[in-house]
């Protein structure tokens, strides 16, 4: 009976001094006048430190935007890889933060995205307690990971798309709309020539809105495949079999354009990184956060990096 106690009793102190040994920090970020408020987690010095490059959408350090997109699907990749000795930063995007509103009202481009990560890059490049830097970008993330990659050590990108932006979304309109093709493609020959849509066709009104166009603009300039042969530290690509918006047919022309790269395609991985058996659970993965983070994805990341 004292063994099974004491037996107890160790275990409870051990949960405890796991849990204690997370430390976590606020820190806030500045890019000229733009906030960029973040959390760091680690559990000892000496760690590698994962860098996390948000996708598209406005969205916050935990993996959630106002008001119906709740994943929490950072958060739990943050608590999932605190367990395997790897400390974690992600920050709000800068459109998730209200403070950034007013300074953000003429437009934002993809290489303002680039300049943040950047700026965090620099953040945490000298600091001692970590051993080396790792991004990971998710989504649009993972094109801004490699135009940001000088000066990091490793790269991810998780559910990157493969091709330039006009080419993934005239694809994906192909797919689901196709009535909608030519119009999109002169839409965005119309951007490309001339920076912006002077009549947008009021059933694409959500993609090419006037508020989007500078971005969109900016973002159609760089084409993932050129840009990964570009990038000079080892790679990993990663993909889920069940993601709706980037198939696992980008991950392979990813490849492709860069065969030095390590890929991996995971069972049963949706776009925000849940593990889901059904397309309802797909879809209601995005709205609650109580889906497991796919195991698989983390054990794939931690040999990556511990290597």
């Amino acid at each position: 009976m004292i063994r099974v106690i004491l037996y107890l009793v160790l275990y409870v102190i051990g949960i405890s001094v796991t849990i204690a040994q997370v430390k976590s920090e606020g820190i806030l970020l500045n890019n000229n006048d733009v906030e960029l408020p973040g959390t760091l987690t680690y559990t000892q010095t000496n760690l590698p430190l994962i860098i996390w490059v948000h996708g598209s959408g406005n969205i916050d350090r935990n993996g959630n935007q106002t008001p119906m997109i709740k994943a929490n699907y950072i958060k739990q990749f943050r608590d999932s890889i605190n367990k395997h000795n790897i400390a974690f930063y992600s920050y709000d995007k800068r459109t998730a933060t209200k403070k950034n509103i007013p300074i953000l009202k003429n437009g934002v481009h993809i290489n303002d995205y680039v300049t943040d990560v950047k700026k965090a890059i620099y953040h945490f490049k000298n600091d001692k307690r970590f051993s080396k830097i790792i991004l990971v970008g998710h989504s649009q993330g993972s094109l801004v990971a490699m135009l940001a990659s000088e000066k990091v050590d490793k790269l991810i990108s998780i559910a990157g798309p493969g091709m330039s932006a006009d080419k993934t979304i005239i694809k994906q309109i192909q797919e689901k709309a196709p009535f909608l093709d030519s119009i999109t493609i002169a839409h965005f020959k119309e951007l490309a020539t001339t920076g912006k849509i002077e009549n947008v066709n009021p059933m694409l009104i959500s993609i090419f809105r006037k508020e989007n166009q500078s971005f969109l603009s900016s973002w159609i300039e760089y084409s993932p495949e050129k840009e990964i042969q570009k990038v000079k530290v080892p790679i990993l690509i990663v993909n889920g079999d069940r993601d709706l918006q980037v198939k696992e047919t980008d991950a392979r022309d990813l490849h492709k354009a860069n065969p030095n790269a390590e890929i991996k395609i995971i069972k049963n991985m949706n776009h925000v990184l849940k593990e889901v058996n059904s397309n309802i659970e797909n879809q209601t993965s995005y709205l609650k956060p109580d889906y497991p983070l796919s195991s698989e994805l983390i054990k794939t990341i931690v040999k990556f990096i511990k290597k």
